[in-house]
C-alpha cells in the first residue's frame, strides 16, 4: 500500500493517472459522472445507510435540476407509505408501485429513477431497470443483497450482476464492533418478508452472523 502511494504521488499531475483515479471512484468530488443510461446498486445489511445513500445521491440530482422518479414498493410500509424514509429520519416523497411493470408507467421525461427496497419486488425488477437505463435513463437502486438466512434475496442477484455501480455499504455488529453485512432476525418467524426493525433485527459479522444462527 505504501509504495503504491508514493507511485500515484509521484504522477499525480499525469494526465492520463488522473483519469484512471477518476475511473476508480463512483463519485470524484471534482467529476461526477452523472451517467445516463446506467444502473447503480446500493447494497448492504438493515442499518448500514443503504436509503441515506440514495436519498444522498437524489438531493444532488436534484440541484442539478433533474427529472426524478422515486418508486417504493406497496409492502413497504414502515416509516411512511408514500415516502422513501432513511433509519435517521431523512426522507422524499416517493410512488408507491405493485410490481415492477408498474414503473413504467410514471417514468415520462424522468432523468433519474430511483428504486428503494428492491428486495422487496419481484425478479422482473432487473429486466425493468435494463430497460429504462437503455432509454438513456439513469436508474439508482437500493436493496437488501442477502435475507434474514444470509441467502441472496429476490431480485438483487441479477441488479448487482447488470449494474454499472455496485456500492456496498456496512453495518456496526452490536455483537463484537466489527464491520457488519449480515442482517439477522431475534425472532423465530420463518417467513420470508417480515417488516422490522431494532426489535426484529439486529446487524452482524460473519462471524457472529454464524454463532447466532446455531
Amino acid at each position: 500500500m505504501q509504495k503504491l502511494f508514493l507511485f500515484l504521488l509521484a504522477n499525480i499531475n499525469k494526465g492520463p493517472l488522473i483519469n484512471l483515479i477518476k475511473k476508480m471512484f463512483l463519485e470524484s468530488p471534482t467529476d461526477h459522472p452523472m451517467q445516463k443510461g446506467s444502473i447503480e446498486v446500493i447494497c448492504g445489511s438493515m442499518f448500514s445507510g443503504k436509503t441515506e445513500e440514495l436519498l444522498r445521491r437524489l438531493k444532488r440530482a436534484k440541484y442539478a435540476k433533474l427529472n426524478i422518479k422515486i418508486f417504493k414498493p406497496k409492502v413497504d410500509t414502515r416509516y411512511d407509505k408514500e415516502k422513501v424514509v432513511s433509519h435517521d429520519d431523512n426522507y422524499i416523497k416517493s410512488i408507491v408501485v405493485e410490481n415492477s411493470n408498474k414503473i413504467l408507467s410514471f417514468i415520462e421525461n424522468a432523468e433519474v429513477v430511483a428504486i428503494d427496497e428492491a428486495q422487496f419486488f419481484d425478479k422482473n425488477l432487473s429486466a425493468i431497470c435494463n430497460k429504462i437505463a437503455n432509454n438513456g435513463i439513469r436508474v439508482i437502486v437500493a436493496g437488501l443483497d442477502m435475507d434474514f438466512l444470509g441467502n441472496p434475496f429476490g431480485p438483487m442477484p441479477k441488479l448487482l450482476a447488470v449494474a454499472e455501480h455496485i456500492t456496498k455499504v456496512h453495518a456496526i455488529c452490536v455483537d463484537c464492533g466489527a464491520i457488519a453485512n449480515y442482517s439477522f432476525r431475534k425472532t423465530k418467524d420463518i417467513e420470508l418478508v417480515k417488516l422490522g426493525e431494532q426489535s426484529e433485527y439486529k446487524p452482524l459479522c460473519r462471524k457472529c452472523f454464524n454463532i447466532n444462527m446455531d
